[in-house]
């Protein structure tokens, strides 16, 4: 077995490995307005999950670039809110389109042909075509330094204020998101994606 010490190996190594190994990872696709202009700004993180269910809050790790923060954490802090939705298979090529680097004052909507829709309790808007979305209040804003003691890492810790949810991804009578309908896509490393192929069940012990 290959063994590998973390702190004897550079960053990009140690990204390489986590973004090989913890996979597949689900993909946030976020929405938030611009300090700038107000312009909407859209991006897609792997970095993403639930971090608890009573309150509901999901959470989306933001690297920095160069240890500068990205416009979503800058966005997502300023105004205190964000849409979160669903990646899927209909949408996924849409919400890469959004990854390329933008001025703080265009939108990467700009470049993709999907469009806004009002969210009904925050200000920022959510994604019209996508299937599930979820308006976020800012809980918490941590950040993470690299061992030199630089800045390089914005995680946000979001509370879920409204879900929304395509009527025919919801089972009602037992209230179920109907995950195989709903066809989420994840991340794995490079560029690589996979989809939901072959779910299966296990009970859990009692």
């Amino acid at each position: 077995m290959i063994r590998i010490l973390a702190e004897e190996i550079p960053a990009k190594l140690n990204y390489k490995l986590l973004t090989g190994i913890v996979v597949p990872r689900p993909i946030a696709f976020v929405t938030t307005l611009s300090t700038v202009n107000e312009s909407v700004n859209a991006a897609p993180f792997s970095f993403f999950n639930v971090a608890s269910s009573n309150p509901p809050r999901i959470s989306i790790s933001v690297g920095r670039r160069d240890g500068e923060m990205k416009d979503t954490a800058r966005n997502a802090i300023h105004r205190g809110e964000f849409v979160v939705h669903l990646s899927d298979e209909q949408l996924i090529e849409e919400i890469n389109k959004t990854a390329a680097t933008l001025k703080n004052d265009e939108s990467e909507l700009s470049l993709t042909s999907l469009h806004t829709t009002d969210s009904s309790i925050v200000s920022v808007p959510g994604i019209k075509e996508a299937s599930i979305r979820f308006e976020c209040k800012l809980d918490q804003h941590l950040t993470f330094q690299d061992d030199q003691g630089h800045t390089n890492t914005d995680f946000l810790i979001g509370k879920v204020l409204c879900y929304h949810i395509a009527d025919h991804l919801y089972d009602t009578e037992k209230e179920y998101i109907l995950c195989e309908k709903a066809k989420p896509v994840a991340r794995l490393a490079g560029n690589g994606y996979a989809t939901l192929d072959k779910p299966f069940s296990l009970d859990r012990p009692s």
